[in-house]
């Protein structure tokens, strides 16, 4: 399994792949641009294509783009529908530029829409992006933690988009911590095997290409989304242990989103590494 860090660009592309090289790192995530906006940044094709080159040489591959937090292509707003939705596409056309193979996004809530309703509109938007999707990028959708009206938090959730958009560039992101406050028991090596099981029944292991690595601190299925240190959260070592080892997802590539400094991140990349050796 390729692993790496969630690396933050504000810094510039340079500085970006220095750190996640010096952690250790063979995959990484950033965003292109601000998280908390529906102002996307404009596309910069020289710094993209120089940030590529720059992954290559570092060794750190494949790369994911995180879509804004804002997207909720589910709302009954039309401007907010149709403004994740340019959103989700401008960050598709950065993966295309600088050779990203990932663009992760979160799906929203259905709020106070009827969920058929909110579900088919999803659906629909989705395909629209899926339409211009250039090759060599996968839209993957991310599980969320379940709370309130939040959007894919089960694996038969994701299961029904699944079924409902085959397209070969559709995939799906497992955050760890996400799955746990929905209730999947990942802190045993029998709470993963389930887990890999009802995944390969819902949606097919296969289209599971990317993870979130988040330990956490809440309780099982209490559906709140909070990340920790690997290792030091309801998962635990055996829980990562478990994943890292299991055949199924041996191929798949992992990006840990866990919180702090820099500090953090080279400590939770340490952690992680030795897990996935047997030193830990």
């Amino acid at each position: 399994m390729r692993i790496g860090l969630h690396v933050h660009v504000a810094g510039g592309y340079v500085r970006a792949v220095e750190h996640a090289k010096a952690a250790g790192c063979s995959a990484m995530q950033v965003f292109s641009s601000n998280p908390r906006s529906y102002r996307p940044a404009a596309m910069d094709r020289a710094a993209l294509e120089s940030f590529a080159q720059l992954r290559r040489d570092a060794g750190i591959e494949p790369c994911a783009i995180h879509t804004p937090y804002l997207i909720n292509l589910a709302s009954a707003d039309p401007k907010i529908a149709q403004g994740s939705l340019r959103l989700l596409q401008h960050d598709l056309a950065v993966a295309a530029l600088g050779r990203m193979r990932f663009v992760n996004t979160h799906l929203g809530s259905y709020g106070g829409r009827d969920r058929a309703e909110a579900f088919g509109a999803t659906c629909r938007a989705l395909e629209t992006a899926l339409g211009a999707i250039e090759p060599g990028v996968f839209l993957v959708l991310e599980n969320s933690a379940g709370a309130g009206q939040l959007m894919g938090g089960t694996l038969e959730e994701l299961g029904a988009f699944s079924r409902s958009l085959p397209h070969p560039q559709l995939g799906f992101c497992i955050d760890t911590a996400h799955a746990w406050a929905s209730g999947y028991e990942l802190n045993s090596g029998a709470g993963v095997d389930r887990f890999v099981d009802e995944a390969e029944r819902r949606i097919g292991v296969e289209r599971i290409m990317l993870f979130h690595f988040n330990d956490t601190q809440v309780p099982l299925g209490a559906g709140r989304d909070r990340h920790w240190h690997i290792g030091e959260g309801n998962i635990g070592f055996e829980g990562f242990r478990a994943i890292l080892a299991h055949p199924e997802l041996r191929a798949k590539t992992a990006i840990l989103e866990t919180p702090g400094t820099d500090e953090d991140d080279l400590r939770n990349m340490q952690t992680i590494l030795a897990i996935q050796k047997g030193a830990a």
